[in-house]
This record gives C-alpha cells, sequence and structure tokens, in this order.
C-alpha cells in the first residue's frame, strides 16, 4: 500500500470513530471496498468499448447501493433540485399546470388557479405543440414538464393546438407553491360539520390548517365537529404533524418520539403552542396512501384519544429522513431514525433489515406485533400503521371506469362540455343530469370502448388450460355460450354503473369550472367515509 493510500485510510478511520480495534477493521473494510469501487470504475473508463458517461454511471451505482436500504434513502444530483424543492416545499419553477401523455403527444390537464397558464387563457385539453421551439412528438411528459420548469421570473413560449389550430403563448415563470389545504368548509344536511382537507406536509401546512379551522369555528360556532381529511397524505414535514395535532390538544403534550443510531437524532417532540379547541368532536379520514407525517397526525390523536380515526388502514411508514447536502450541490436524503407515537407503538410495517431469497423486504409478522395502551386505556397495535377506529370498506373503481380513465373519454367529453356549456351551477349543487348522461352514451357509440373484466380473463385462462388438458372440444361451446352472455351484460355497464360514471363525469367537468377546490366541494355529498364521519360526530 503507497504512503499516501495509508495516510488516507488513517484519516477515515479517524473520522469513523475512536480507533479501537471494531472500528479499525470497519474502517479498514470502507477503505478497502472503496478502493476498489475506484479502480472498478477507472478500469471501465479506460477499458470498456464505448465511451462510459461518469455522472450516469456513478448515478446509477449510488442509486443501486442506496436502494439496498429502503425507499426513502435517496440521492439527488444538482439537475434534480426542482423536484427535490417540490417534494420538500411544495414548491418549484413552472407555468402551474398539470400534464397528461396520449400517445405521442401530450396534453393540458389542468391549469392551477390564477397561475400563468391560467392567466394566459390556456385550458384543459389543448396540445402542447412545442416548448421553446422544440417539438414535443413523441417525448413523455417528465421531459415535456422539466422544459416548461425553471427558474421563476424567467420566460417560456408554449405553441398550443386547440381545436385544430394552433396558438402561441409566451407565459413568465413563477415560483409556483401548491395549496397543502385546498378545500376546506362545511358537510351534511345541515352543514353543521366542518371539513378540512390536507394534501401534504409542506411548509405551512400547520399555520394553513390551523387558519382554516378558526375561520370555520368563527362561521359557525356552534358546529358539531371537525373532519380533518388525509387520506392519499403521503407525509413530509415532521414538525409540520407536530404543529397540526397542536390546534387540537394542549401545550406540553408529546405528539412524537424520533429514535436513531446516532444521539441527537433522538427526539421528543412535544406540542409548544396553545391550542384552539380540546373539546370539539374530531375526525381524521385516512386510507391506505395515508403514510409518514400523515400517520404521526392521526396515530398521536388516536393514541391520545382526541380523535376517531375512519377510512382505511394506513401506509406503516414509521421511518424519518433528513436531507444531507453533498458536493457539487447535490443532496442525499438519508433514513436517521424510527418513529415512535405517545403509546410508545412505531406503525412501520416493513421491516428493511431483512428481506428474503428474492431481496424483497419482509412484512412485520403479526406474531411480533405489540400491544401499546392509548391514554384513555384502549389497546393499539405496532407494526402495521395506523388501523382506523371505525374502517369504512374501500371502493374500487369497476372495470368500465378504468377503460373510461385510461381512455380519457371523461376528459375528452369535459373538453367539449365546456365548449357548449360557459357557466354551470355552483360546486356544491352541480349534478350530472340525465339528459348530460344520455348525451355521453352517445359520445361513446364511435369510441371503441373495450376492455375486459375479471371474468373474461378467467374464461380465456379456462380455454387455455382446457387445451393443454384436451378438454377443449368438450367444453368449448359452453365457453361461447358463457362469452355471448357476459358480452350482452356488459352492454348494460353504462346504465350498471351509472351512479360511478356520473362522479368521473361530475369531478372532470368541476375541475374545468371551479379547479381542484370545486372538484372537492362536489365529491363530498357522495363520499361514504365522509358521512360516516358526520355520523360519528354527530352522536
Amino acid at each position: 500500500m503507497t504512503k499516501i493510500k495509508l495516510i488516507g485510510l488513517i484519516g477515515l478511520i479517524g473520522l469513523i470513530g475512536p480507533v479501537h480495534a471494531q472500528n479499525t477493521d470497519r474502517g479498514f473494510e470502507i477503505a478497502k471496498n472503496l478502493e476498489i469501487f475506484s479502480s472498478v470504475y477507472k478500469q471501465l473508463n479506460a477499458s470498456y468499448v464505448d465511451d462510459v458517461d461518469p455522472g450516469k454511471t456513478i448515478k446509477v451505482a449510488i442509486d443501486a447501493m442506496l436502494a439496498s436500504m429502503d425507499p426513502y434513502t435517496n440521492y439527488f444530483p444538482e439537475s434534480d433540485m426542482e423536484d427535490v424543492k417540490l417534494q420538500l416545499m411544495g414548491e418549484y419553477g413552472g407555468v402551474g399546470a398539470i400534464i397528461i401523455q396520449r400517445g405521442d403527444s401530450v396534453y393540458i390537464s389542468e391549469p392551477y388557479k390564477g397561475l400563468p397558464a391560467d392567466e394566459a387563457g390556456i385550458k384543459a385539453g389543448d396540445r402542447i405543440v412545442a416548448v421553446n421551439g422544440e417539438s414535443t412528438r413523441g417525448k413523455k411528459t417528465p421531459d415535456v414538464s422539466g422544459a416548461m420548469r425553471g427558474q421563476a421570473g424567467t420566460p417560456v413560449t408554449l405553441l398550443l393546438e386547440r381545436d385544430g389550430k394552433e396558438f402561441e403563448r409566451t407565459l413568465t415563470r413563477r415560483a409556483i407553491k401548491l395549496p397543502n389545504v385546498p378545500y376546506s368548509g362545511f358537510v351534511g344536511e345541515k352543514e353543521d360539520v366542518g371539513y378540512i382537507k390536507l394534501d401534504e406536509f409542506t411548509a405551512d401546512a400547520a399555520k394553513n390548517v390551523r387558519e382554516a379551522f378558526v375561520r370555520l369555528k368563527k362561521e359557525k360556532p356552534s358546529m358539531r365537529g371537525v373532519i380533518l381529511d388525509l387520506r392519499g397524505n403521503g407525509g413530509g414535514l415532521m414538525n409540520e404533524a407536530v404543529d397540526i395535532v397542536n390546534i387540537w390538544v394542549p401545550r406540553g403534550t408529546l405528539v412524537v418520539e424520533t429514535k436513531g443510531k446516532v444521539a441527537s437524532k433522538n427526539i421528543k417532540s412535544y406540542t409548544r403552542m396553545q391550542p384552539e379547541d380540546t373539546d370539539i368532536p374530531l375526525a381524521v379520514i385516512i386510507d391506505g396512501g395515508s403514510a409518514s407525517a400523515s400517520e404521526i397526525v392521526s396515530g398521536s390523536l388516536q393514541d391520545l384519544d382526541r380523535a376517531v380515526v375512519i377510512g382505511q388502514r394506513s401506509f406503516g411508514k414509521g421511518l424519518v429522513q433528513n436531507i444531507l447536502p453533498m458536493p457539487y450541490n447535490s443532496q442525499m436524503k438519508v433514513t436517521v431514525s424510527k418513529y415512535y407515537i405517545p403509546s410508545g407503538r412505531c406503525i412501520q410495517a416493513i421491516d428493511y433489515s431483512h428481506r428474503d431469497e428474492n431481496g424483497r423486504a419482509l412484512k412485520v409478522p403479526d406474531s411480533l406485533k405489540t400491544a401499546f395502551k392509548t391514554k384513555g386505556g384502549r389497546t393499539v397495535y405496532d407494526g402495521f400503521g395506523i388501523e382506523p377506529d371505525i374502517e369504512v370498506e374501500p371502493e374500487y373503481m369497476s372495470n368500465l371506469g378504468v377503460a373510461l380513465a385510461q381512455k380519457l373519454l371523461v376528459f375528452d367529453y369535459a373538453t367539449l362540455f365546456c365548449r357548449s356549456h360557459k357557466e354551470i351551477a355552483p360546486a356544491k349543487e352541480f349534478e350530472i343530469t340525465d339528459e348530460v348522461y344520455a348525451d355521453f352514451c352517445r359520445f361513446l357509440k364511435d369510441k371503441n370502448l373495450t376492455y375486459s373484466t375479471v371474468t373474461e380473463r378467467y374464461i380465456k385462462d379456462l380455454r387455455e388450460v382446457a387445451q393443454q388438458e384436451k378438454y377443449s372440444d368438450a367444453i368449448e361451446q359452453q365457453l361461447k355460450e358463457m362469452e355471448r352472455l357476459l358480452a350482452a351484460e356488459k352492454e348494460g355497464d353504462l346504465q350498471k354503473h351509472h351512479d360511478e360514471v356520473c362522479d368521473m363525469l361530475k369531478a372532470e367537468i368541476l375541475t374545468r369550472y371551479y379547479y381542484d377546490e370545486g372538484r372537492l366541494a362536489g365529491a363530498l355529498k357522495t363520499d361514504k367515509v365522509v358521512q360516516k364521519a358526520i355520523d360519528e360526530l354527530r352522536k
């Protein structure tokens, strides 16, 4: 070993920790393997038949290494900083529009209210022909989205097509901050229950939830309770979760504790402000998409017996990440600890430190789940997310609904509907009439709406097995008859799934006129989980 390498090894061991035998061995192993990796790359670069892209190759190596830890430990090169900013702050530089892919083209799906795309008159259904003079034909949505994003204050020119006519708009990018509370209002027949939808735990989430609650309470001091909707909320900043719990529990209450390998990561987080209301009945709605900070809020309020939790079992992410600065303006998000809610339980559902023979991480088995007690003495368990106090079975989209969504047929009809209807009823009052539904059915007549059902797939599988076992001649007639009967049944799917399709049409049309806020407001009346929460709060 050369003198330079030996000095480097001694320096590395010094950084790792005290020079005990175990640390020395570990330091040597790290230094040895780093030297091997460096040599592998140097030889690859020198000998491989084609040119090796250093940035791409090293990024692949880093990603593969971090993938062996957990899905939340990630490396972000400088080029991905806009995405990191969006994840953590809900903010990015752009024009404020959602885009979707259809074949070789990309379309505007939804312009955000009051942002550059909306102000320029760009509408859902407009096809993006080019960005800054570069054609979008054949490009995927991430490529087009990346071209549209950029530093706030810089221009971007879009060539768009609507009704067969092209037009151009030059927009000035802004710092686009997505609203973490897209809607709050009153629900129920008497509109006496408050409702707050929280999409993300980005910066100011707690401030916005608190302001929404204070406004609702001021508008209706006698409201019967409040619903906090965390469905589909994948989490975010832990301090925001603590401050949201603080809205309804006293100052000085333990909300979450983090425990990790590094002592400085072992932190107990208490509420630090005066609450707004410690008595009003509270319901928290969760589902399988509620994770991390959502589970801190729902789980701690459950542990403190402060709220009734309704819906489906949450995701089960009890891991905490920190963002660490890396060389050349890159960053790394690292899992540094696990979190524990007031009862003492950790809700992490997957054990990434143990994997099966195929490398898949294992779920915590039932035999290792531990019982804990809430503040009021109720039994709760660790290891599999937050289990709701009242479970409401999830509703799944029908095969017809999936086909309508995937083929963008509801999207296309909404575009046509908006061209012939300058205005519609307010979001809470708007409904799909029989006349509109009949018009939609006529619209579908020449759209070649095909889709397969589970039953059809079983028939296909049965036919293949029968052929293999040489029974096909004996049962083929029966299989054909089953297919004929099933085809006849499918003819009535648009009536069988009338309510589901109406909800899809209503959501898409309301988004065109009243943006995301209108879509949410219009859906609450038929939302079974929200209705269950209303019933519980009125007891």
